[in-house]
């Protein structure tokens, strides 16, 4: 792939990305909060914002479980697009990067992007596998009756 279609792409990635920064804030604000902070009682669904309503968060009124699923999954997915966002953006930096690291520095610009790239992937990796991990115990608590709190 020449490096103008790459770069095309990869502005497209951050266009998306910041796209869905904005949605799930904007779906954040409307709903009052969000599902992983939010709680499930006697199978009535709840969100919960931190600092919308309260400094401490405060429990918004029932939502539908549709609702409350949508919220979790979109919250999932902040950590991937977080990942593509930055990994986009190191991509497109990098060969400014490599041109202005002194070749004295400890690391050269080529690894310091790789040793980036690398640790962004695997900070939101184990990120998205913790709140896939929580979202596969909230529905299984929920599942077999009992009520998810977080």
């Amino acid at each position: 792939m020449d490096r103008q279609r790459r770069n095309h792409i990869l502005v497209w990635i951050i266009a998306l990305g910041l796209a869905n920064f904005v949605l799930y804030t904007f779906v954040y604000w409307c709903l009052g909060g969000d599902a992983p902070n939010g709680f499930v009682a006697n199978g009535v669904y709840h969100l919960r914002g931190h600092f919308i309503w309260a400094v401490a968060g405060k429990a918004s009124d029932a939502v539908s479980r549709g609702v409350w699923l949508y919220s979790y999954v979109h919250s999932i997915t902040i950590w991937p697009t977080i990942a593509a966002v930055l990994v986009s953006m190191l991509i497109l930096a990098r060969p400014h990067i490599i041109a202005t690291m002194k070749s004295d520095a400890p690391v050269r610009g080529h690894t310091f992007v790789t040793i980036c790239i690398t640790v962004i992937i695997l900070i939101t990796t184990a990120s998205t596998m913790a709140f896939i991990f929580e979202f596969c115990n909230a529905l299984s608590t929920i599942g077999s009756g009992g009520a998810y709190n977080v």
